[in-house]
């Protein structure tokens, strides 16, 4: 029997709403200015990236308002068909005439006039694919190590297609928030903690005999042992967050983004950030991220509580995703973790990238509403008791 929400005829949540939106403002503002050399001396257009980058912004608006207005019960009921979609996206990449290489990565598909990198929309399918799992099959998950181990083993095969692109940040995002999905759905601590040690033993063996892969993790301990060559990435964003100090430079005045900070519009746009607008700005958008996170992961609590068990699993996997990409892609720019790759959501330069967080964004709006429409038709009943 299929279950309905009501709703509310509209209702936002104003701070996921609020930090959203700041994000994609301070998104628009950075492209714009760490692409704008860039973009001038490649195209002599200096607003070229940020014109795309804008277009790829209301695309994904569009995308999440139709995304608001679709019921999350169709989801659930299409996993199947999400699972085959993600895997799919994934396998087709890796196909000749299909797949594009750049930078030595077959990331990118290619289909007629569109095209967009294949591990963003595949990792949003395989978060709702297993948010389903974990409510048809909840008492196996909880029981049995097999119903354990059957997402698990979905999980790895994802993980596989995505090492042979290859993306490695992709692939431990993908593991992290697997497991934190099945652990929020009640997976057994041993099962959990089991699949925790062998996915990172995995992920490590596979870091440390890969050459180039090795030669990352080696200079981010001593980036300085070799800044003009290994190095040169990781210690240019140090000197850019060196010379923002507490308030920065000022917005486009960043030297480090004038052809001496590699990929300062995508990966290390946190670094321009911080030199222009300083500690302060970099805070502020940190903080707009924890916003996001903790609104998800609670309104995903919430949810299970109010017997949404999708729901919440789709809105905890969504937060968990989010928080982690923009984990990594800060502590990349700090020189915490070791370069992975991967874009700062909604502030980095990335088309497929902001596409598919705005879609994401848009499930967690559509939650709310449903979430808000449930809640109140309780509180309706307790009061006419």
């Amino acid at each position: 029997m299929k279950r309905t929400f009501p709703m509310p005829p509209s209702h936002v949540d104003p701070l996921l709403a609020g930090a959203s939106l700041g994000l994609v403002v301070v998104g628009a503002v950075m492209v714009g200015s760490a692409s704008i050399s860039l973009a001038d001396g490649n195209f002599g257009q200096p607003l070229y990236y940020l014109i795309r980058h804008l277009g790829a912004v209301g695309i994904g608006l569009a995308a999440a308002l139709a995304v608001t207005a679709v019921p999350t019960e169709l989801w659930h009921r299409l996993n199947g068909l999400i699972l085959l979609g993600c895997v799919a996206l994934l396998a087709l990449v890796l196909v000749p005439g299909l797949g594009q290489t750049v930078n030595g990565a077959a990331r990118w598909l290619e289909l007629g006039p569109i095209r967009f990198q294949a591990s963003e929309p595949a990792r949003l399918f395989l978060i709702m694919y297993l948010a389903s799992y974990a409510t048809r099959r909840q008492a196996e998950l909880l029981t049995s190590f097999r119903g354990f181990l059957k997402p698990m083993v979905i999980v790895a095969g994802v993980c596989a297609l995505l090492l042979a692109e290859p993306d490695f940040g992709a692939a431990v995002v993908v593991t992290l928030t697997s497991l934190g999905i099945v652990f929020v759905a009640g997976a057994r601590l041993r099962d959990f903690v089991l699949a925790l040690v062998v996915g990172g033993f995995a992920l490590g063996t596979l870091a440390v005999n890969s050459a180039y892969r090795l030669e990352r993790l080696t200079t981010f301990l001593n980036p300085w042992s070799d800044p003009f060559a290994s190095g040169f990435q990781l210690t240019q964003s140090l000197i850019a967050i060196g010379r923002g100090e507490w308030f920065g430079v000022g917005l486009g005045e960043s030297v480090q983004k004038l052809f001496y900070l590699p990929e300062a519009h995508t990966d290390f746009v946190f670094a321009v950030v911080a030199e222009e607008l300083g500690f302060a700005g970099a805070s502020f958008v940190v903080l707009l991220y924890v916003l996001v996170v903790y609104r998800a992961i609670d309104m995903g609590q919430t949810a299970i509580r109010e017997g949404m068990a999708f729901q919440g699993l789709l809105s905890t996997g969504i937060g968990l995703m989010l928080g982690i990409e923009a984990l990594i892609n800060i502590g990349v720019n700090t020189g915490l973790l070791p370069t992975k790759g991967l874009t700062l959501p909604l502030i980095s330069y990335g088309r497929s990238s902001t596409i598919v967080t705005l879609i994401a964004l848009g499930l967690l709006f559509r939650i709310h509403r449903e979430l808000s429409g449930v809640q109140q038709a309780s509180s309706r009943r307790r009061r006419s008791q």
